[in-house]
């Protein structure tokens, strides 16, 4: 077995991509090829579509899936992933409160330590603390 003579500094063009990109179909282009695809009555015929447009015949069986449940119909391409749902009023309501209540329970926690802190400050200076709600000592 001969090998062919390498040239010095002369890359090869690889073949392959170095990533593959999902091909995208319009939906014109399904509707076009499915109204061909029903109309093909003789042996072969089919395949030889499939081959010509460079496609599988899992693409049809999906495709005739998408137009029985009516998802080619005006729908142009969808994006592919999780749905976004809108969020309801209670739901933002609820994200709100929650927010809220983190804050005030931040804001007690600071001033319940403050308050330790000022009773053994008075404790270390011997200073007596006021012990009635109206503000005079005892």
């Amino acid at each position: 077995m001969e090998l062919l003579p390498k040239t010095p500094g002369v890359n090869p063009e690889p073949e392959v991509l170095a990533k593959a990109r999902r091909r995208r179909f319009a939906v014109e282009y399904k509707l076009r090829i499915l109204r061909e695809a029903d109309g093909c009555k003789g042996p072969g015929e089919v395949g030889a579509l499939l081959r010509r447009e460079g496609l599988y015949s899992s693409h049809l069986v999906a495709w005739r899936r998408e137009r029985e449940r009516g998802a080619l119909q005006g729908l142009g391409s969808r994006k592919r992933g999780r749905k976004t749902r809108p969020e309801s009023v209670l739901e933002k309501q609820v994200v709100e409160l929650e927010s809220e209540n983190q804050r005030l329970r931040q804001k007690l926690e600071q001033a319940e330590t403050i308050i330790e802190v000022q009773k053994k400050i008075s404790r270390l200076l011997g200073i007596p603390l006021e012990t009635d709600g109206d503000g005079a000592s005892s």
